[in-house]
């Protein structure tokens, strides 16, 4: 009887003309994911032009994009932009650092977890306009203390991912690595590490996007460029079509990194066989 070729392709590799998850999701997950807000940017500009409503406060569509065009031809967009992006990518980058190794840490010992967790767990309900003030008695109003809050709200919900990704390890596997005599480096490097990395992947997502939202907090302590300070301006001079301006380059700049982290971090994860990878 001979052998079934097709069965043995697709359950040792991909089947031919079969679509991937990454291709069936691109353009038309791209297309699915503007709908809405382009059905609600029309409707609203459709609702202003006609009367219906007022868009003094909230300004449609064709001023907003006027304002940003306005901005971008000035260069002070850009400049803008530069200097946020700057900070929340340091911010980022130290926030996670602290956080992922201060988790792994609490995750693989109970130890240094009884020690740092409790006070941790509390910390994190500070909101974050509450450190501005004494961020600035701390480091003043330059680079550093905006570098530092946009670090805090990075670091808690890595260090949460982190430990909670260590902690719901199964207990079986780790029993297998010990059985056979891997070494605690080969045990975190062949059995936690890929364990965990779906979660962190998870994790990073989440302190990147408040990364974002502590820029603007950060920026509101004596900045001179950045969004947060465009924001600030808009208020102070009553614009609110420059308010929502910059909200949709926040809006498309998370996104933006968003999918960049994704991007960058797919390839570790071409083992999964998830639900997520299918659909």
């Amino acid at each position: 009887m001979p052998l079934d070729t097709t069965t043995l392709e697709g359950s040792s590799g991909p089947v031919t003309g079969a679509r991937s998850p990454e291709k069936a999701g691109g353009l038309s997950g791209l297309l699915l994911g503007a709908l809405l807000p382009v059905v609600l940017a029309a409707a609203w500009e459709i609702a202003v032009a006609s009367g219906i409503a007022n868009g003094r406060l909230v300004p449609p569509p064709s001023r907003i994009f006027d304002t940003l065009a306005e901005l971008a031809h000035t260069g002070e967009l850009f400049v803008h932009i530069q200097a946020t992006t700057l900070r929340v990518a340091a911010g980022f980058a130290a926030g996670t650092l602290a956080g992922t190794l201060l988790g792994a840490l609490a995750g693989y010992s109970a130890l240094v977890r009884r020690l740092f967790d409790p006070s941790l767990q509390g910390l994190k309900a500070v909101p974050s306009i509450a450190w501005v003030p004494l961020f600035i008695l701390w480091f003043g109003i330059f680079e550093t203390s905006k570098v530092l809050l946009i670090a805090v709200g990075v670091f808690f919900p890595i260090y949460l991912g982190v430990l909670g990704a260590i902690l719901s390890v199964d207990r079986k596997i780790v029993e297998v690595g010990r059985a056979f005599r891997l070494t605690p480096f080969a045990l975190v490097r062949r059995i936690l590490l890929p364990a965990i990395f779906p979660a962190y992947v998870i994790a990073l997502r989440g302190g990147l996007g408040l990364g974002w939202m502590f820029v603007v907090a950060a920026e509101f302590m004596g900045a001179s460029e950045g969004l947060g300070y465009l924001l600030v301006d808009g208020q102070q001079v009553g614009k609110p079509a420059q308010i929502v301006a910059v909200i949709l380059v926040f809006a498309l700049l998370g996104k933006l990194t968003d999918w960049l982290l994704v991007a960058v971090t797919r390839p570790f994860l071409r083992w999964e066989d998830s639900f997520a990878a299918r659909h």
